[in-house]
């Protein structure tokens, strides 16, 4: 959780090293999709880090503004991550559906392609869990309570319900570990 400024600009620094940041003028220009990708994670985080902080009555003011294009980025990148639930580091590649609610804790460094659902088995509280260094590929569907260790790989089209060791990876449906990586 983002709590000052420190962790902000360090929160921040390691989300946009994985997209490019060059010609950010003229990727906006361009309507490039790249610009929309490193605007949502700038609005998330100062979002997060104005949800977190001891507030005053001046506070309020950025919050609504950076919650407000959070918001508006959300909905036209099509990525519904709640804040305060991925960790720094986090590359979404490009836009397109991902689905992350507030009872999933995902790790550094770790990327999440389109069309990824994190939802329940059952109704009621679960926790989803999932470590540092992960790869989640295209259309995969983890349905919790679950824990996923660090640096796991996941294959398209995966749907995971049983928890992953550290060092795995898994594809098919059912998911089932393939290999061990080294």
């Amino acid at each position: 959780m983002i709590k000052n400024k420190e962790e902000l600009k360090f929160y921040l620094k390691k989300d946009c090293s994985g997209l490019h940041q060059s010609h950010l003028f003229i990727k906006w220009l361009t309507n490039n999709e790249e610009f929309h990708l490193i605007m949502f994670m700038k609005y998330l985080r100062y979002t997060e880090y104005y949800m977190n902080k001891k507030k005053n009555i001046w506070d309020y003011i950025p919050y609504f503004w950076n919650a407000w294009n959070y918001r508006r980025l959300k909905i036209k990148t099509g990525i519904y991550i709640m804040p305060n639930t991925i960790g720094p580091g986090f590359n979404p590649v490009h836009p397109g559906f991902r689905r992350i609610g507030p009872s999933s804790k995902i790790g550094e460094n770790c990327t999440i392609l389109p069309n990824v659902l994190l939802g329940k088995k059952h109704p009621g509280d679960c926790t989803i869990s999932i470590g540092n260094d992960c790869y989640i590929s295209t259309g995969v569907t983890i349905l919790g309570p679950i824990t996923i260790g660090n640096n796991v790989t996941i294959g398209a089209g995966a749907v995971v319900t049983k928890d992953i060791p550290d060092n795995a990876i898994v594809v098919g449906v059912p998911a089932k570990i393939i290999k061990m990586k080294e």
